[in-house]
């Protein structure tokens, strides 16, 4: 793969085999961010847990303290008070069978589903047009619920999911490249504390096997941490 000017001159001035300790590479992922939009600073970490095993996931949801930098569109999906609670909470988007019909028609225009326990049947229609985009709801999100106000209000404020994917990574941003170095170290542990609280029983051995920051389209910079 050929890799262009900006990211070669990257290369140089970064040593990336080397793990760095949080605030330091960070400072390198920004130093290498050299797109002209405000790039996503993301984490990607290797655990020790074999996701195929129902006792090894490794999934939760924690609202980070600076936010994501990025504006949530949500849907609710509820009726009666709820749908009204929704609306007066700031939901972008409140509807119940004629949103889930939309749905049904091709409509995806949100980035969040939050709906009540009663509601779930239903939604069980666009459960194969949600899932595999990640936006069906689920108790372990928090995205189905009874307080509807809270969730939107914690989704707005920066919440995030991390879930192991099948190859035992687990993928989340964790900001702009504009937030800076501070704003960026403090949402990095913030995530980092929820995911080794998360380490199931059943996973045996070194949990947390490496830990890499990257911005978008920079390089991917690796974290000395340590449990």
């Amino acid at each position: 793969m050929k890799h262009g000017k900006i990211y070669r001159e990257s290369l140089k001035a970064v040593d990336t085999k080397v793990a760095y300790d949080a605030k330091e590479a960070i400072e390198n992922v920004l130093a290498t961010a050299k797109a002209k939009f405000d790039e996503t600073v993301e984490l990607h970490v290797r655990l020790g847990v074999d996701p195929k095993q129902a006792d090894q996931q490794v999934r939760g949801t924690v609202v980070l303290p600076n936010g994501t930098g990025k504006t949530v569109k949500v849907l609710v999906i509820a009726k009666g008070d709820k749908a009204d609670a929704a609306k007066a909470a700031g939901a972008d988007l409140v509807g119940a069978e004629e949103m889930i019909a939309k749905i049904q028609q091709g409509f995806l225009e949100f980035d969040v589903v939050i709906t009540t326990p009663d509601m779930m049947g239903q939604l069980g229609r666009v459960a194969r047009i949600l899932g595999p985009k990640g936006l069906m709801p689920s108790p372990k999100s928090g995205t189905v619920t009874m307080d509807v106000v809270k969730a939107i209000n914690e989704t707005k404020a920066g919440k995030v999911e991390y879930r192991v994917d099948k190859t035992a990574i687990v993928h989340c941003p964790i900001g702009k490249k504009s937030f800076g170095t501070d704003k960026l170290a403090e949402n990095f542990e913030t995530l980092m504390e929820a995911i080794v609280k998360a380490k199931p029983a059943a996973a045996k051995g070194v949990y947390i096997k490496s830990v890499t920051l990257a911005s978008t389209m920079g390089l991917g910079i690796k974290v000395n941490y340590k449990i």
